[in-house]
């Protein structure tokens, strides 16, 4: 059976989507985490720290390993994700927490400048004011938390209110 068009349901019933294609590329391996982390973070919320590395000569090498680069290639935007189970337990919160990580980066990642950007979240929730794990309160405070985040760190960078940028059902 084949797959129909974009927003066509496929055979398990799910609607297939027509997604642009990223302006970044996605840090996959442990070792381009660590190579991020190793930075300071370039800016602070509340819940989430963002780290910046930015490219030169020799950063897209590590230290033991000059004949294997970490990144290739080591240009353009590359953007991590992190959600540890200590501060968000639930599966499905640290999902909905990265989903909206890769969904802000797909709409600001034009205006970043080259580099591995890493978001890592370095407080949990608090269940007793978010006591669903996937809630469209939680979504909206992950939202415009980051916003601020990415803000702090790029100026520059166009910014919307939260409020504007929102998915059409979690208005």
């Amino acid at each position: 059976m084949s797959a129909g068009a974009a927003g066509e349901p496929d055979a398990a019933g799910r609607a297939l989507s027509a997604a642009a294609p990223r302006s970044w590329l996605r840090l996959k391996t442990r070792a381009q985490y660590q190579a991020v982390l190793k930075n300071p973070p370039a800016s602070r919320t509340a819940h989430f720290a963002l780290h910046r590395l930015a490219w030169s000569g020799s950063a897209a090498v590590t230290p033991a390993e000059r004949q294997k680069p970490v990144f290739t290639p080591a240009s353009g935007v590359w953007l991590g994700a992190m959600a540890p189970k200590r501060w968000a337990r639930r599966a499905v919160t640290r999902n909905a927490i990265r989903r909206q990580i890769y969904a802000l980066g797909q709409q600001k990642a034009g205006g970043w400048p080259a580099g591995a950007w890493l978001v890592r979240l370095r407080a949990g929730f608090d269940r007793s004011q978010f006591p669903s794990a996937s809630s469209t309160a939680l979504k909206r405070a992950v939202r415009s938390e980051l916003e601020r985040l990415f803000a702090r760190a790029l100026p520059s960078a166009n910014t919307k209110p939260a409020a504007d940028l929102l998915p059409p059902g979690l208005s």
